[in-house]
């Protein structure tokens, strides 16, 4: 069964950046085949996302979240656990978790930086909505 709703986590941490995921993502899935979840922040999001694909409904789950470097060295090893945490996720339940998590090496807030980001965002969460779209594809084509 090909399902055609799918769940978007996003992380409120720079949610002026994050958001601009879920723009990109409404670029090739309608907003009316998407649930929105927020979380506080990038470390809430695996759980969540393994609770959304546990429950059946979506044909894949996406999480959003841009993890900083605020001067404390600690953003590595948050990324490193969402990442394994969605791709777990992934696993423990069959759906797709797709990450549009980005970790920049040098981000400041600027308006500049902001602006990169926000743009790269877009992309990336059109990103996600191809690679939904094309791993269902591949998923349903093997059971035929």
């Amino acid at each position: 069964m090909t399902h055609t709703q799918y769940a978007f986590i996003k992380a409120n941490w720079h949610n002026d950046i994050v958001d601009q995921a879920l723009v990109g993502f409404t670029q090739l899935i309608p907003d009316h085949q998407i649930e929105v979840f927020d979380v506080p922040g990038a470390f809430e999001m695996p759980l969540l996302a393994r609770d959304l694909a546990q429950t059946g409904r979506y044909g894949a789950v996406v999480a959003a979240a841009l993890v900083v470097d605020g001067g404390i060295y600690r953003h590595d090893f948050v990324a490193q656990a969402v990442v394994d945490g969605l791709m777990r996720a992934s696993l423990d339940s069959g759906v797709p978790v797709l990450s549009v998590s980005l970790t920049p090496h040098h981000y400041q807030e600027t308006e500049h930086h902001k602006a990169i980001y926000r743009e790269h965002f877009v992309i990336k969460g059109r990103e996600a909505a191809e690679a939904a779209l094309q791993v269902q594809r591949v998923r349903a084509s093997m059971a035929a």
